[in-house]
């Protein structure tokens, strides 16, 4: 359960837009509607190169196994940080980099 999967290419061109593409496998039980307890990721962050490029807090609205898709600008080579918060306060962490020539 919470498997994170990453999608971004592995080099961009210098100004090239590029997509990034997350998903984890979680079911995101709010415990509204059913006996079972209560099971929900509270935040996600996006960080490159330490800075963080997009956040979310998470709600009971949110659909089980959330993804992400967004796109930013490759200005510089970039290590990205991918990080799920689950609100007991374990983090479920993925990893890559973009180069850019």
């Amino acid at each position: 359960m919470s498997t994170p999967r990453v999608r971004l290419p592995r080099s961009a061109s210098a100004g090239e837009e590029i997509e990034i593409r997350t998903l984890i496998d979680h079911p995101m039980v709010t415990g509204l509607s059913s006996d079972n307890p209560r099971d929900m990721l509270a935040r996600f962050d996006a960080r490159m190169n330490g800075q963080t490029v997009l956040s979310y807090d998470f709600g009971n609205g949110s659909a089980a196994n959330p993804t992400f898709t967004f796109y930013l600008r490759a200005a510089a080579p970039g290590d990205f940080e991918f990080i799920w918060t689950h609100e007991d306060g374990t983090e479920f962490r993925a990893e890559g980099s973009v180069s850019v020539s």
